[in-house]
């Protein structure tokens, strides 16, 4: 399983939300690109870069950044927020560098314009599942639709996805841990064999446990995305990853 440290970018610097919401932000440093370097020494498996300004404008934002972390980086990197168009997908994929695109908002406005994007770049685009009582939630997480995650994610089953991510919003940035409905949810998501990913709410190294027990039962749960966790202290990179080896 997976471990990725998350880097959430807001005005060039690296924050974290607590449930998604902009008034309620803590900045944890002012350069991501050594804090990129920081976690990439630790071991991960991968980068999980959120684009925090480009969710809200619906374009990336944060893109030089992205560049400076990828050009310095050994290990793949992954974005999530604002991605609303096909140029913007590959700008970030061809020119940027970025390994994979994290599309939820148009995957939920435009699901045949997703399936065309996937289809053209297969193993590269990555559904973000973002939930609010199970609900998906979309444009940086400030509108929630009708449509249940399930719902959403059945429509691209047997698509080339990299993975689906899975956020219990409720989860994320409160330092809860992982709930078994949330790990209920993933493993239903799993079921239907996507490759997913767990993200929000991961704490301490008993929420890595129980993510890697659920692997061993079901390997479709790829990896685990850690947030605030790490820049709190409640999780080492290092013993996660050691943890999931």
């Amino acid at each position: 399983m997976e471990i990725l440290p998350a880097i959430d970018l807001r005005g060039g610097k690296c924050v974290r939300l607590r449930q998604g919401d902009y008034a309620l932000e803590t900045v944890f440093g002012d350069d991501p690109v050594a804090m990129a370097q920081k976690w990439a020494a630790t071991g991960a498996d991968r980068l999980h870069l959120v684009d925090l300004d480009g969710a809200k404008a619906g374009y990336p934002v944060n893109h030089e950044i992205v560049r400076a972390i990828v050009s310095e980086l050994s290990i793949p990197c992954e974005l999530g927020g604002g991605f609303r168009s096909e140029e913007s997908v590959r700008f970030m994929l061809e020119d940027v560098g970025l390994d994979r695109a994290i599309i939820g908002t148009q995957a939920l406005k435009e699901p045949a314009w997703f399936k065309s994007l996937v289809e053209k770049y297969p193993g590269r685009i990555a559904l973000g599942l973002d939930a609010r009582d199970g609900k998906v939630a979309t444009a940086g997480w400030l509108e929630v639709s009708a449509v249940s995650a399930l719902e959403l994610a059945s429509q691209f089953v047997d698509l080339p996805l990299a993975a689906v991510i899975y956020t219990n919003i409720a989860n994320d940035g409160m330092m809860q841990g992982v709930d078994e409905g949330t790990i209920a949810d993933m493993q239903r998501l799993a079921d239907l064999g996507f490759s997913v990913i767990a993200s929000g709410g991961v704490t301490t190294l008993d929420d890595v446990r129980r993510l890697e027990a659920v692997h061993k039962q079901q390997p479709n749960l790829v990896g685990a995305i850690i947030g605030r966790a790490i820049y709190e202290g409640t999780i080492r990179v290092e013993e996660a990853v050691a943890l999931t080896r």
